[in-house]
């Protein structure tokens, strides 16, 4: 008996679906002729607690960490035993078995480790499935692959889930006992990637409370030209006193000019015209369609994923969407114009977009040499019924379905004009696009560009028909919304100061994976560090106390963008794991030789008055946080 274990019951039911034969179903099993079809519901297995390694462990102690396990054990979770339990049963009777996780890093081990765990040691193949309609689940039944191809996506997953424990645990475990020295009563976790994500929006926050406005003025003059008129504005030159932006800071000057110029002529000094093509944005990765979704639909970068997540489990709309990819296989180029009529015949606006496309352009999205385990999010063909859909899952879908869409579209061309007017001696400047063809644009926005400046030739005269001074003034920065944040975490090298780092990190995936950005964020609200403020995240006081308390260098993203760096290598280098444990744990060593309850104390003090409180959590939540001794409750807040 063959015995396929998928990651989750949505994709069983596909397989099975996928099968040839009569199905029966069974308790947490689908049997289709010779071969049976069970799944995990997510993670049956998690790392087992200290306690498990040593009853000392069940009491907080500082003298105990870190504690560092010799012989790594995995623990049913108990919502999971009855399922692994089935599991079980049917391995026992295989004589073949196939891994059909999610075709990531997560979902290898997720399976696998419940494979191993059960003591399977015959055959294993892989399958990799990204689109559960029947045809894409059939093609991929009939390229299996060995198992063994992916032993090392496996190491490098089950080595983050050991230093995400070792790290989680001991940092933890530690903060909160100086928590309680401190005053705090409750658990203060601390994750290799949710802190330093804390630390990006407390940084932001302090930079805003810190911020003070600093007055500038600008002048402006509407000018008449042969052909019609414009506004420009005036450049100072270096002699008058200007900030690190080039804006004015004394107003006088300002003044002094705008008296002078009612009724002069000046001439156009100099005309620059470049013609810039654009192409379309490439399809989504989950990130940037997080970015979008939030800046276009107000939606929470979890809303967003959980969104994707029904479209592709339960409407089939969609391929795998936990994609870090923007790119499409080769293969999809051929089959677009026919992927792409199914999909948008359900829907007025997408027929509309459909019936301007070229499905004779090739755009740079069909790179097969940029397709890693995953590929772009793309609908899968089939015809969504709109009516079934919620208004979410329709705004996402046509986001999705709209960028595979623009690669059928001609570039965007415009000229991007910039006149430099002399008038009195002074120079000012006026800027337009004038846009020649909109090409994909019209799928992406309906507001009307710019007015274009009017047709212009160097030397011609310019005529002064009015002036204004207006005073402005600097503005703080923005504090972080789900979009802007989702985007530091994805461009984190813009946030490391040392250079040499900033090089390196550029060529990692940044902070947190496509997978899990939307639940850190959720986390870090569900633990009372962050609050939303309409569209705004804000840290909370024990959000800043917290990272006042912690080394910085635990707050900042440097390490977790380099663990990424080094899992990748494991990877993609078959480089081994224990270097890297050893050196974690050397480093674990050093982090708790800073804790200091008095910096704890210091950094309540501080945040009072410029953070907001945590809103109510669910009283069963407050609970656990002061109930610091329930082994669940710690397993649960150590996670990174």
């Amino acid at each position: 008996m063959r015995l396929i274990i998928a990651e989750k019951p949505s994709l069983g039911r596909a397989i099975a679906d996928a099968l040839p034969g009569k199905a029966a179903r069974q308790e947490g099993a689908i049997v289709v002729g010779d071969t049976t079809v069970t799944w995990c519901l997510g993670h049956l297995l998690e790392q087992s607690p200290p306690e498990a390694y040593d009853t000392a462990y069940k009491q907080w102690r500082l003298d105990h960490l870190p504690i560092v396990p010799t012989q790594w054990r995995l623990t049913p979770r108990p919502k999971a035993r009855g399922q692994l339990k089935v599991v079980r049963h049917w391995l026992k009777q295989a004589t073949r078995v196939v891994h059909a996780g999610d075709p990531d890093r997560e979902g290898q081990l997720l399976v696998q480790e419940v494979i191993d765990h059960l003591g399977w040691r015959g055959p294993v193949d892989r399958l990799l499935i990204s689109d559960l309609n029947r045809p894409a689940v059939v093609k991929a039944l009939d390229n299996l692959q060995d198992n063994l191809d992916f032993q090392a996506l496996y190491r490098a997953a089950e080595t983050r889930a050991r230093a995400d424990w070792l790290y989680g645990i001991n940092l933890t475990r530690a903060w909160t006992l100086t928590g309680r020295q401190a005053g705090h009563d409750g658990v203060l976790s601390v994750g290799r990637v949710q802190t330093p994500v804390l630390g990006l929006v407390v940084r932001r926050d302090l930079d805003i409370a810190a911020f003070e406005p600093r007055p500038f003025h600008v002048l402006w003059v509407d000018l008449g030209v042969q052909h019609g008129q414009l506004r420009a504005w005036w450049h100072p030159g270096d002699h008058h006193r200007l900030d690190d932006q080039g804006r004015l800071l004394d107003r006088a000057p300002a003044d002094a000019l705008a008296s002078r110029l009612p009724g002069t002529e000046g001439r156009l000094a100099e005309l620059d015209t470049k013609r810039r093509r654009q192409n379309a944005p490439l399809p989504y990765s989950l990130s940037s369609l997080q970015v979008d979704a939030a800046r276009r639909h107000k939606l929470s970068a979890k809303a967003v994923l959980d969104t994707c997540q029904r479209l592709y489990e339960q409407h089939k709309l969609i391929t795998y969407p936990r994609s870090d990819c923007r790119y499409l296989p080769e293969s999809h180029f051929g089959e677009a114009s026919h992927t792409l009529t199914g999909a948008c015949r359900g829907d007025a606006t997408l027929s509309e977009w459909l019936s301007n496309a070229d499905f004779r352009r090739r755009s740079k999205a069909w790179d097969d040499g940029k397709v890693g385990a995953h590929h772009a999010l793309a609908p899968t063909g089939k015809r969504a019924d709109m009516s079934r859909l919620t208004t979410t899952e329709a705004n996402v879908f046509r986001l999705i379905v709209r960028n595979v869409l623009a690669q059928f579209y001609p570039a965007l061309v415009v000229d991007e004009v910039k006149a430099r007017f002399t008038i009195l001696d002074e120079t000012f400047v006026a800027q337009g696009r004038h846009l020649l063809e909109p090409g994909w644009k019209p799928l992406f926005t309906t507001r009307d560009e710019a007015p274009p400046l009017p047709d212009l030739s160097e030397g011609e005269t310019a005529r002064v028909l009015d002036q204004g001074v207006e005073d402005r003034e600097t503005r703080p920065p923005e504090p972080f919304s789900d979009a802007s944040l989702i985007k530091a975490m994805m461009n984190i090298a813009r946030y490391v100061d040392d250079p040499e780092v900033r090089r390196t990190l550029r060529e990692t995936d940044g902070l947190g994976t496509e997978a899990t950005r939307a639940g850190i964020i959720e986390t870090l609200l569900q633990r009372g560090y962050l609050v939303r403020q309409g569209q705004a995240l804000r840290a909370t006081r024990i959000g800043h106390a917290l990272i006042h308390a912690l080394p910085a260098a635990a707050s900042r993203p440097e390490r977790t963008a380099l663990w990424e760096q080094r899992l990748t290598a494991i990877v993609e280098q078959d480089h081994a794991s224990s270097p890297f444990l050893d050196g974690l744990i050397d480093d674990l060593h050093r982090l708790l030789g800073s804790v200091d309850a008095s910096r704890m104390r210091d950094g309540l003090n501080r945040s009072e008055g410029i953070a907001p409180a945590p809103r109510d959590r669910p009283s069963s939540n407050r609970r656990r946080g002061r109930n610091a001794r329930s082994t669940r409750s710690r397993r649960r807040r150590s996670a990174s």
